[in-house]
C-alpha cells in the first residue's frame, strides 16, 4: 500500500504545471520513484508495474496511450535485469546510471511520439536527465527511509 501511495504523490508532482522556460528541466518523478523500487524489491515491483504506470500517466497527460507505457518498460527492464550490479554501487555511481537511464527514457519517448506525429526533438529536453541524475540520491535516502520506517519487505 505505501509503494503505492509513492506512486501516486509520483503522479501528482509529475502533473503539477511547470512555467514555460523551467519545464525543461521537470523531473521524471514517476520513473524515479519506480527505478527505486524496482532495485530495493524487484520482486515486489517489476516491468509490468511500469507498464501500467506509464498508461496511467498517459491517461492522465492525455498523450498519446502507450507511449510512457512503453519507454518505462524498457527503462524499468534495464534496470531490474541489472539490479544486482546497480544496488552495489555507489549512489553517485547510481546517480550517473539513473541519469542515462532517464536520458534514455526522454529519447525513446520522443521516438514514439515520432512515429505517430509529426515531433521535432528539443535537445535541451535533455536537461531533465541532468536533474534526475542530480535528485536521485535524495530520493533513494528518502526512500529507504520511509521503506525501512513501514517494514516494507
Amino acid at each position: 500500500m505505501v509503494i503505492w501511495a509513492t506512486f501516486l504523490i509520483a503522479l501528482v508532482f509529475q502533473s503539477i504545471p511547470w512555467p514555460g522556460m523551467f519545464e525543461i528541466f521537470r523531473p521524471a518523478w514517476l520513473l524515479l520513484i519506480v527505478f527505486y523500487w524496482v532495485l530495493a524489491l524487484p520482486h515486489r515491483v517489476n516491468v509490468g508495474t511500469a507498464l501500467v504506470l506509464g498508461l496511467i500517466w498517459d491517461l492522465l497527460l492525455g498523450s498519446t496511450l502507450g507511449i510512457r507505457g512503453m519507454m518505462m518498460s524498457i527503462t524499468v527492464y534495464l534496470v531490474a535485469m541489472n539490479f544486482l550490479v546497480l544496488r552495489n554501487m555507489a549512489l553517485w555511481q547510481q546517480a550517473i546510471i539513473i541519469g542515462a537511464l532517464t536520458a534514455l527514457a526522454e529519447l525513446l519517448e520522443f521516438f514514439g511520439e515520432y512515429l505517430i506525429q509529426d515531433v521535432t526533438f528539443n535537445p535541451l529536453s535533455l536537461w531533465a536527465a541532468v536533474v534526475n541524475c542530480i535528485l536521485w540520491p535524495w530520493i533513494f535516502l528518502l526512500l529507504r527511509r520511509v521503506r525501512r520506517h513501514w517494514h516494507i519487505r
